[in-house]
């Protein structure tokens, strides 16, 4: 619970919550926070395809957040290369009402696999501190390019053990 008495939930994605996370993803500052993002944010018919792709994937663990019963973002494990990876995307309507938190305390109460990183580009304080309050310590950097700001852009890698 939030300080303002809203309820935060997370369930698995389902194909209806899409559209949302679609739009969400959308936001130019949300693109330039995110920074590794994919090519072209705007191809509907992508995202849906890659999405519901990765809904079949049973390495994927992929959570919608619902703040007050509306949605308010999504939260994933995923794997690179058989490593377990993280990430999350709110809604800008949702930033700074600590929801991004909440969310992933109680998705790593169910995903428990551990060792599991996040990155976050060099300038997204806000992520970084998200990932600190829960647990994880910055391991080090790498720097790669960045579709969402189309230049090459540092990263900062978490982890949480």
């Amino acid at each position: 619970m939030t300080s303002t008495s809203k309820k935060i939930q997370l369930r698995k994605t389902t194909e209806t919550d899409l559209e949302t996370l679609f739009e969400f993803q959308l936001d130019e500052e949300g693109i330039y926070l995110a920074a590794f993002t994919s090519k072209d944010p705007s191809d509907k018919d992508y995202y849906m395809e890659r999405q519901k792709r990765f809904l079949k994937d049973k390495t994927i663990n992929a959570q919608t957040i619902f703040y007050d019963d509306e949605i308010a973002g999504s939260i994933a494990k995923f794997e690179i290369d058989g490593e377990p990876e993280l990430t999350y995307w709110i809604g800008r309507n949702y930033w700074n009402q600590g929801i991004a938190t909440f969310a992933l305390q109680e998705f790593l109460k169910t995903e428990a696999v551990r060792p599991i990183m996040g990155r976050t580009a060099f300038d997204n304080i806000g992520s970084q501190r998200v990932m600190e309050k829960c647990g994880f310590k910055k391991t080090g950097t790498d720097k790669g390019f960045a579709n969402g700001r189309g230049k090459e852009t540092e990263e900062f890698i978490y982890v949480l053990f």
